[in-house]
């Protein structure tokens, strides 16, 4: 917790050094009061006999003490609000630039739903205990200090109480404290189980609905939620004995107070002015004992907090990006791939590829055919270095990868993978993706080029046109579209097209190849795909199996001597010639 204090209150210390000083400064008018109380009792009533001018004097003065307190208070919970809030805000900023240094292994380890949780509920839970910092941690132990001061200054023989009340909550406040951290860890990880199912039930509600599957998605939510409520009790049911066994001490310690302190009275030894003000101050080191302890509970169930957002914090990403501050950038787009192996595990046995030995020169146009699994996303992934490699060596424009700055490497080389993704704005805001300055004629001419322009130009509001999140508002091959234009837009060195028209109809497949090899000439592009159809024009034809290649060819080439090609081409479009 404060490792994270340290680093992330930055831009909100003024508010976090106001906030306690006038805590501190509530606390000493606060104190006043029973004091200038006990002065109203022995002098202005029992010495003076009744001294109405005295008595109305010091009783403006309590209440000019306690309007300037209340006042210090209420500033001093204005100031904990905006320092927490800052502070809060600055670790989801944080958090935030730290995912987006993750490479492909560290965002697979988090879930999106655990992201939500840890940037919300975690968020919420560290805000709360921030202010319990700022504000009650400050307030309780400098309280406690200096009125146990007062209460042994008035009688000394009295406070002997505290000496036994004291150590007696502290040994449950231990208690209590060791053993909800662990249970609000475990109530965290519900959470996030919870919102896993959650989100995956509003994705796939049209499947769900197709299928007809509303019980069963009912019952695995209601278990789910049953284990969060499961977990929330057996956080919540030790940290409500909290104040239970603070309030039962404290009223034991009043009941002695009243018992001894009158007593004391009888013998003389104390006033009753001395005992109403000890009264007081004994309901104030009681309550700033409750108030430290509720603190102290507000930290514990943040704790588990405070590890979710370090974990996130403190992830180091896979990928090493040692020449960030690398001015070199792509010059061309050709590839050559020595002798590549690769793992997702290191522990794994066997590699995903195997022995790849590859060269593309600038400006050709390769296709990648073969079964699933076969390694042919997880090939193209490497060249910008979504994934490392485990052995071998990758060159771009005739350097090592590893010699450019991830930010260079990526600015000439545009993937559209598997899952396209649009972001809720218009569609003219998705296509900036691709280049923030482009102007409306170049991304005309980019969506013209990924045949997009037509549809778009359908819509009522053209490229006005707003996306729902996912762009679920158009059709699968709409998406694919847009995304190739996208990508388009960076005017890459190298394009890559992993199965990125699998949903678009084969004569508009046919007019983006065209569009790419006659339009965009110059740039390397490769495609990944299915059908036969989508990779028959290109320069070079790669057939993957197993993570290795087994054949390199032309169309014709391949068909001639590949008898899986072969097998394809028969079965895709000769067949459907036939039909």
């Amino acid at each position: 917790m404060f490792k994270l204090l340290k680093d992330y209150t930055k831009d909100g210390w003024l508010a976090c050094i106001l906030g306690p000083l006038l805590v501190i400064l509530e606390v000493v008018f606060d104190l006043a009061i029973p004091y200038v109380m006990s002065l109203i009792i022995d002098e202005g009533i029992t010495s003076r006999g009744g001294d109405v001018n005295y008595i109305i004097r010091l009783g403006l003065i309590m209440v000019a003490l306690a309007l300037i307190g209340g006042a210090c208070g209420a500033f001093s919970g204005v100031f904990a609000s905006i320092a927490s809030c800052k502070f809060v805000r600055n670790i989801r900023t944080a958090m935030l630039e730290k995912i987006q240094t993750y490479d492909f292994k560290n965002i697979e380890k988090y879930p999106v739903s655990s992201i939500v949780v840890r940037m919300t509920s975690d968020m919420r839970m560290l805000r709360m205990a921030y202010t319990s910092i700022v504000r009650m941690m400050v307030r309780a132990p400098f309280n406690l200090i200096l009125t146990f001061y007062m209460v042994v200054r008035l009688n000394s023989s009295l406070s002997l109480i505290f000496a036994i009340a004291i150590p007696i909550l502290g040994c449950g406040l231990i208690y209590i404290m060791t053993n909800a951290h662990p249970r609000f860890r475990v109530m965290m990880s519900k959470f996030d189980n919870m919102n896993a199912g959650l989100k995956e039930n509003i994705e796939g509600i049209r499947v769900a609905k197709n299928f007809v599957r509303k019980d069963y998605e009912e019952k695995k939510f209601d278990h789910v939620s049953s284990d969060v409520l499961k977990a929330q009790r057996q956080a919540e049911n030790i940290i409500i004995l909290n104040q239970p066994f603070f309030e039962l001490v404290m009223y034991a310690c009043m009941i002695a107070v009243a018992w001894f302190g009158g007593r004391f009275i009888i013998f003389g030894s104390l006033t009753t002015g001395q005992f109403m003000s000890y009264l007081s101050y004994v309901r104030q080191i009681l309550f700033s004992l409750l108030g430290l302890s509720m603190a102290l509970m507000q930290i514990v169930n943040a704790r588990a907090s405070v590890d979710r957002a370090n974990e996130v914090l403190d992830e180091k990403p896979n990928l090493d990006d040692k020449n960030k501050d690398s001015d070199l950038v792509i010059e061309d787009g050709s590839i050559e791939l020595n002798n590549v192996y690769f793992k997702y595990f290191k522990e794994a046995i066997n590699p995903t590829l195997s022995n790849i030995n590859l060269k593309i020169e600038s400006g050709e146009t390769i296709g990648i055919l073969g079964p699933t699994g076969a390694g042919k996303s997880t090939l193209v992934q490497l060249i910008p270095r979504l994934y490392d490699i485990y052995e071998g060596k990758i060159k771009v424009g005739g350097k090592d990868i590893k010699d450019y700055s991830l930010h260079n490497l990526r600015e000439g080389v545009s993937v559209v993978l598997q899952k396209n993704v649009l972001f809720s704005g218009t569609i003219e805001e998705n296509m900036r993706w691709g280049n923030p300055d482009a102007s409306k004629k170049e991304i005309i001419e980019a969506c013209k080029n990924a045949q997009a322009h037509d549809f778009i130009m359908s819509f009522p509001d053209g490229y006005n046109t707003v996306l729902e999140q996912g762009g679920s508002n158009v059709s699968g091959g709409q998406r694919q579209r847009l995304c190739i234009a996208r990508a388009l837009l960076k005017k890459p060195k190298i394009i890559i097209l992993d199965d990125s028209t699998s949903a678009v109809d084969t004569d508009t497949d046919k007019k983006i190849q065209i569009a790419l090899k006659e339009k965009l000439k110059g740039m390397t592009t490769i495609i990944i795909a299915q059908r036969v159809s989508s990779v028959k024009e290109c320069n070079r034809i790669i057939i993957m199996n197993e993570g290795r290649i087994e054949d390199i060819g032309n169309h014709d080439e391949l068909l001639e001597r590949n008898e899986v090609y072969r097998d394809l081409y028969n079965t895709q479009l000769q067949g459907v010639a036939n039909v």
